[in-house]
């Protein structure tokens, strides 16, 4: 909830964390901006793409966490609509990254029943970075485990305007009356419309702001804010937040 964004420092150890944890009571849905592998880079002197690269290779840790825990969907804000306009050496970097993770992963993430899914625009991206996207969510169509959703090319706004736009045509169609249009209408054609709501959003660097993220999904999610940048997040930063998340009173506007 917004009124509930200070970030929480915890002294206990990885094992207490676990303890801590009531595996019951994992949250169903972790949506994940994955914020700061530029400073991570910059702070020990290298390129930006150095925090990229060193980023991706946390998403593998925190996929497998996800699934050992029972989580049922975890979203990452892997590349924004905003951005593209990054100089065009980062971009092209980070266009690389998916077909990079999914080409080593992939064969990982179908024995552990993972199922990949995508939301964004993928007509703008780089036919490599397609393919490799693609391929993923087919191959793994079937599995029945945790679903890995990227956020490659999102951005809510583009979403929610979108939404908007198809509503209206159905309007004027007239396969649907404006009396009609109500909150499930229009989740029925958001790019989450299969999927529940996030239960918990984590974003990581220090930075408090949802940039153009699931703005609608994230109404009455429980938020969790930290200072360490992506590269640095771990399993146990993972475990700090459930624990935090289910310390919270969920009471959606009631009392």
């Amino acid at each position: 909830m917004l009124g509930k964004l200070s970030k929480w420092k915890s002294n206990l150890t990885a094992q207490e964390l676990k303890e801590e944890i009531d595996l019951v009571e994992i949250p169903k849905h972790i949506a994940i901006i994955m914020d700061g592998n530029g400073r991570w880079a910059k702070n020990r002197g290298l390129p930006r793409i150095a925090g990229h690269r060193e980023g991706m290779k946390v998403v593998r840790k925190v996929v497998q966490k996800a699934n050992d825990l029972g989580v049922e969907v975890l979203t990452l804000y892997a590349f924004s609509t905003e951005n593209w306009k990054r100089p065009k050496t980062e971009v092209d970097y980070l266009m690389k990254l998916p077909e990079r993770f999914l080409n080593k992963e992939l064969p990982s993430l179908i024995e552990e029943n993972v199922k990949v899914r995508l939301m964004g625009s993928i007509e703008e991206l780089p036919e490599h970075t397609k393919r490799a996207v693609i391929k993923a969510v087919k191959d793994t169509e079937n599995n029945t485990g945790l679903i890995l959703n990227f956020a490659l090319n999102y951005g809510s706004r583009f979403e929610l305007m979108n939404a908007v736009k198809e509503i209206s045509r159905q309007v004027e169609l007239g396969k649907l009356k404006t009396d009609d249009i109500n909150e499930s209408i229009l989740e029925q054609h958001l790019m989450t419309a299969e999927l529940r709501d996030p239960d918990l959003l984590i974003r990581t660097s220090g930075e408090i702001r949802l940039s153009n993220f699931m703005l609608w999904q994230v109404a009455y999610s429980e938020f969790w804010f930290t200072d360490v940048l992506w590269p640095d997040f771990n399993e146990s930063h993972l475990e700090e937040a459930i624990a935090v998340y289910q310390k919270r009173a969920r009471r959606y506007g009631g009392v």
